[in-house]
């Protein structure tokens, strides 16, 4: 059962529209998609490196084979020009033969050392990749809740599989073509060297034009291919958010509006993407040109230098062979260096999440084994949310055992009270205290571990019945769960399921009823016994008969814990200890039902027109 993002509510208690935005350049939270920017390449290609030298002895072997490698394609040209010149030329038959099966012995060599460099390279490229995706998804379980709200879903799916799958590519395609290009190019030179340093010296004439094209050329393809990952992360963001709102969508007739809003987004992927090509594409006719013509001018050359004596034919043909060998690696490194350039802007990207501070970098002591009373206590509690004020000057105290509800407006600040309960967000000033000690002491997996929350959305993985209440308590035996399901009245309508405990959900619980996936969300807090229950609105989607079930639960879950309900109808609420009204960020009213009824304020006008956005 694959974790998923839990949807989480605004802090300023507002809930998010299901209406596509990224289309519009904005985030599932309406604020501006972030944009790539341009990073350190050589700090990119380091960090990589941290990964790839963790196979150090996987590397060595690859190396060893480039090596050997090397040894056999620098053999063949000097067997060749070794046939021309001491068997061809003297006409030796049976010299030549010898040296053909030789020659015909190293190529089949140099072939199977190939593809044993592909192999072992495969396997450094997949393990590397598997590190890197699971170093990734395990970094976005410790981000903090405000992270999701500001970054789009499909951005960032983009990173965990596109960007990832272009570091794939780099590493299996183009590590180990740098490596062979570049042992290859210097083995060439040597041995070039070797034959005849005048003819080295013309090969070496069309260098500083091949390196000047490719920086060049370089520079403008970097910068395509980082467009090109930009306009895919707002695609993929679309996408993702255009299929879940998709009954949004259809209730407003907006098919052809999405359609049309998707082929603009496309279109811009493909205007980067034309252009990231047109840009690599360049790199190859440029090389070949300049290869071509090294390669006249040596043959022009060597000869010149036959003609006159000062060489043999098969010096000449030798060189050609190594001049070729050394314009291909040069050739190969231009034309990668495409490939490797969307591979470090796929990296960068990834290591942009990567350097993301967690949620627990600077979290307290406290562990999860010391025991929770639940006294709660709210002194003088300020929240702003992207600068905007939310909450000010919140204070109020709930004793261990008691159920406090929060009443009030739409964007009052009620459900981001309880989120800076559970620390999902840090207040900007005052302190929330539990049993008398700052949360901020208290190591936040410790203090989650004695809260429970119920949400008015309910959220369910893919798996069984039976793994979606366990999700709780992984431990939770087979009698466990099913009392659980039995107090948050599941049981019932479980056990008439074909398959039970064992019915596997469809995504997000699709093949059940909301108030059925309410009622297991229900015993999977209910599993996980929670000191501090919080209850988000749990009954505000279901029909009266639901949630008088639902109601019957929360009483017995709530016995003998300190209970806070969001409220969306007050005859929910009318048995409270402690009733808040909250208006404008602020707790306007406090008390029982009947005291705040007496007070004939805000709450009483509530209670007095259900109908009232109470929300």
């Amino acid at each position: 059962m694959a974790p998923q993002a839990q949807p989480s509510a605004r802090p300023d208690g507002k809930k998010t529209a299901d209406l596509p935005a990224a289309a519009f350049g904005f985030g599932r939270r309406g604020e501006p998609m972030p944009k790539v920017k341009a990073k350190n390449t050589r700090a990119a290609i380091r960090r990589l490196w941290g990964y790839l030298k963790r196979q150090r002895a996987a590397l060595a072997g690859v190396i060893a084979l480039v090596l050997l490698g090397l040894v056999l394609s620098l053999a063949g040209p000097y067997l060749i020009g070794a046939a021309i010149d001491r068997y061809i030329t003297l006409r030796d038959p049976n010299g030549l033969l010898w040296l053909c099966v030789l020659l015909l012995a190293v190529y089949i060599g140099g072939s199977a050392v190939s593809w044993l460099q592909t192999y072992v390279m495969s396997g450094i490229a997949g393990r590397t990749v598997w590190e890197l995706r699971g170093d990734l998804f395990a970094h976005m379980q410790e981000l903090p809740v405000r992270f999701f709200d500001k970054t789009p879903h499909g951005e960032l799916m983009s990173r965990t599989t596109n960007d990832i799958d272009n570091v794939s590519n780099t590493l299996n395609q183009s590590l180990l073509q740098l490596i062979t290009s570049i042992v290859m190019l210097l083995g060439s030179l040597t041995m070039m060297l070797l034959l005849n340093g005048w003819l080295t010296l013309v090969a070496l004439v069309i260098i500083p034009l091949a390196t000047a094209v490719a920086r060049q050329i370089g520079k403008r393809t970097k910068s395509q291919f980082k467009e090109q990952q930009r306009h895919l992360g707002a695609l993929n963001g679309f996408i993702e958010e255009t299929i879940s709102g998709q009954k949004v969508v259809k209730i407003y007739n907006r098919e052809e509006l999405a359609a049309r809003q998707f082929q603009e987004i496309n279109a811009k992927l493909r205007q980067a993407g034309t252009r990231a090509q047109i840009f690599s594409g360049m790199m190859g006719p440029f090389m070949n040109l300049l290869n071509h013509t090294s390669f006249i001018l040596l043959a022009v050359a060597g000869g010149w230098m036959a003609y006159n004596g000062w060489t043999t034919i098969g010096v000449i043909v030798s060189f050609l062979n190594y001049s070729k060998q050394f314009s291909g690696p040069v050739n190969e490194l231009a034309n990668q260096y495409n490939m490797i350039q969307s591979g470090v802007a796929g990296a960068e990207r990834v290591f942009e999440i990567l350097d993301t501070e967690t949620e627990f970098g600077t979290t307290g002591s406290r562990k999860a084994q010391e025991a929770i009373r639940g006294e709660v206590e709210f002194d003088r509690v300020t929240f702003g949310y992207s600068d905007t004020p939310v909450l000010q000057g919140v204070s109020f105290a709930a004793q261990p055992g008691q159920v406090v509800a929060l009443v009030g407006p739409t964007g009052s600040g009620k459900t981001t009270i309880m989120n800076l309960l559970t620390r999902f967000y840090d207040i900007s000033e005052g302190t929330i205290r539990i049993d008398g000690k700052d949360i901020q002491e208290w190591d936040k997996n410790g203090l989650r571990s004695r809260l429970g929350m119920v949400l008015q959305d309910a959220h369910l993985f893919s798996g069984t019945i039976r793994d979606n209440i366990r999700y709780g308590r992984l431990d939770a035996t087979e009698e466990e769960i099913r009392s659980a399901a039995k107090l948050a009245n599941a049981d019932g309508f479980i056990r008439k399921l074909p398959q039970g405990y064992d019915t596997p959900l469809s995504a997000e619980g699709g093949n059940l009823s909301h108030g059925q996936r309410q009622l297991l969300t229900i015993a999977r807090a209910i599993l996980s016994d929670p000191s501090i229950l919080i209850l988000d609105e749990a009954t505000s989607s279901v029909d009266t008969r639901t949630e008088m079930h639902i109601q019957e639960a929360m009483k017995a879950l709530m016995q003998g814990r300190t209970s806070f309900v969001i409220a969306h109808r007050l005859s929910t609420i009318q048995e409270a200890d402690l009733i808040l009204v909250v208006r404008g960020g602020e707790i306007v009213e406090r008390g029982t039902h009947e005291q705040l009824l007496a007070l004939r304020g805000l709450y009483a006008e509530m209670h007095a027109n259900p109908s009232a956005d109470a929300d």
